[in-house]
This record gives C-alpha cells, structure tokens and sequence, in this order.
C-alpha cells in the first residue's frame, strides 16, 4: 500500500473501533457502536469490492429452519438449545425488519413449504409436527407448521407439504445497499479491496497488518464469518453455498420459499425467476472452501431438481450461477466472545445470515 500523509491521517490515526467484514453482522455492529458512541472513530476493512462471503450472494430467505431441520437439530442440542436457536432467529428477523423497513428490502411473507421426496422423512415430521408446534408456541404464539397439500404442481414429491405462515423473503442486494447507506451516513468509515493479514493485541491498542501497511487500533471486531479461521482459532469451518437463478418464465405460478431434503435445497421465486440453490451435501468436503466458484456435481443436480420436481413441464434456462460463503461449525450457535483484551469476534452464523446477522452484529458491540 502506497500510502499519503493525508490517507494515514484521515483513515489510520486515532481509530478507536475497527472491524472485519462489512457484510450483515460488520454493519450492524457498526450501527450499533455509532448508537453508544457517537463520537467514536470507526472504520470497516472489507476485502472485497463488495461485502464477501454470503451476506450479498444469499437466496434472500428470511427463514428459522423447515421442521425436518430443527428435528434433526435436536439429535445434537437440547430442547432449550433449539428453542434459543429459533427465538434468537425469530428476534434476529425482525430486528433486521426494524432497521431497514420492509419496503427498503422488498420483503413478502409468502410462507414457506417444505417439500418431501423421502416419505420416511415426512412421516417422522407428521408425527412430531406438535411437539415441535408446541415448543415454538411461546416465541409464535400460535402453530408455526401445517399441513397442506401441492398447489404449484411440482413432480417427484410427495403430495403432502408442510407449510410455514412465518416464513418469508427478502432483495438480498436491496437490504445491502440500505444497510451499507445507514452506516455510511452515520459517519463509520469503509475501505474496500483491503485484507487483514495478522494482528497483535498489545494490551493498549491492536496492531492491524494490511498488505505492505500496520496501523492501531483501540478495539478489533472480526466479522468475517466462513473467513474467520483464516484469522482466529475457533470451532467454525467455511462451507460453499451454490446457486443459480433462471431466465424469466412466462407464467410462473410458484410464489413462497421452498426446503427440500432436510433444507440443503432450496428454492423460491424472484419476480419469474426461479433461484436455487444448495447441494454441498453431495461433497461436503470439497465444499468446506473459501474458494467461490461452482462444481459440475452440484450444478447438474441442480439442474436436474429443477427439470424433474420444479419445474417438470416447463422450459427453462439458466441466467446466472454463483456461490456464497457460510460459516459453520459443530455447533449451530453463533460465536460471540472476546478473543484478547481488545479483540473480539462474531462468527459462525450457520447459514442463517439473514436471520441472526443483524442481533450478532449487535451482541458483538456490546462486548466493547
């Protein structure tokens, strides 16, 4: 880095906050911080040009987990552990909602479906459908799952569904744009195209290594999700999301957000597009990669799930292929904690960004 006099002064001199990662949970703690302290010098590193990871290459899916995916969450947590895991979700959701306003980020609540092509799986969830109901019922207040039957014609899937009057969508790059324009309004400076290589908390301040460049800061926030381990010694490891979203369809009639195969498939509708996405349960270890890109397996049978159950008599085609970053873990809880005496993490957000990013964001300014 070729640096100025005047780009250390403004940029690098005196910062009190610095954090990794502008993506969901990196704004939202700088929002947070700006709140309780107004007058506090906060500046963002974000390595790419835009926020990387997932938080601008998601499905857009303002979901809790489809009831074959918090049944299997019970095989490893508690009955009190899934409970937190779905309020935290529920609170996350409409924190993000209060924030930004439902129109900023063309929020629907068409509901969501999980569809079943296992008929094992979906009797296993027909018979703990209550149970699950009635363990949400304090966060909700009312039954979370129903059941209901195909209204969209798909193929190769069991006749029965079972729905999610909750569950909803969002323009994943609108909430980005809104959010990124709130922070920078409030005065917190962005860098982009700027990697955080080390950094040593010296007990004061941390000393932050950029490429060819060190400067201090008072406190670290690291928010890079599926990056972290790259900087930190934490249960979490990357995992690769795949994606892709069709050309326009003439008279597409499926409206909502769609979980298929305990939810490592997922579909919904973006105006008449279909956009879906999911598979690393075919390779999972190919897929624990920080390296974005796409793979032949996951790509062909993505295709082939919207040929043979989505879209069965329809012809399509394919727009645009992407992928996303998550970060995951053992564990389906968000890392939360101080590192060192002024360095600080929110990370591991499971796949669920959109749901938790925004009160992460929040739990990790309150560190500080």
């Amino acid at each position: 880095m070729n640096l100025s006099y005047w780009e250390i002064k403004s940029w690098f001199t005196n910062v009190d906050f610095t954090i990794v990662g502008s993506g969901i949970v990196g704004l939202n703690c700088a929002l947070s911080l700006k709140e309780r302290y107004p007058k506090a010098n906060i500046l963002i590193l974000e390595k790419g040009v835009l926020p990387q990871g997932a938080s601008t290459k998601n499905a857009g899916f303002t979901c809790f987990g489809s009831l074959s995916e918090i049944i299997d969450d019970l095989n490893n947590h508690t009955e009190q552990e899934v409970f937190h895991l779905v309020e935290k979700r529920w609170k996350g959701l409409q924190l993000l909602r209060n924030i930004l306003g439902d129109k900023a980020i063309d929020f629907k609540q068409y509901g969501g479906y999980e569809l079943f092509n296992d008929k094992n799986v979906l009797d296993q969830c027909l018979s703990k459908k209550e149970h699950i109901n009635t363990l949400l019922k304090p966060i909700f207040n009312k039954d979370v799952f129903s059941v209901v039957k195909d209204e969209f014609k798909f193929s190769a899937v069991n006749e029965t569904q079972l729905f999610n009057c909750f569950e909803g969508q969002l323009n994943t790059g609108k909430m980005m744009a809104t959010l990124l324009q709130l922070v920078l309004k409030s005065g917190v400076k962005i860098i982009n195209s700027t990697t955080v290589k080390s950094f040593e908390d010296f007990g004061k301040q941390v000393e932050v290594q950029l490429s060819g460049f060190k400067f201090k800061t008072n406190k670290l926030l690291i928010a890079t999700n599926g990056f972290a381990k790259q900087l930190l010694e934490e249960d979490i490891k990357p995992a690769r999301a795949q994606v892709l979203i069709t050309k326009p369809i003439q008279n597409l009639k499926i409206k909502g957000a769609f979980h298929l195969d305990k939810g490592y498939y997922y579909f919904r509708n973006v105006a008449n597009r279909i956009l879906l996405g999911g598979g690393r349960n075919l390779d999972f270890k190919t897929e624990e990669t920080t390296e974005f890109g796409q793979t032949k397996l996951v790509q062909h049978k993505l295709e082939e799930l919207l040929k043979t159950i989505i879209l069965p008599n329809t012809n399509f085609e394919v727009a645009q292929r992407w992928s996303g970053i998550m970060g995951v873990g053992k564990q389906k809880k968000a890392i939360v904690e101080n590192v060192s005496t002024n360095v600080a993490c929110g990370v591991r957000l499971g796949g669920m960004g959109i749901a938790i990013g925004s009160v992460v964001g929040k739990e990790l300014s309150e560190l500080q």
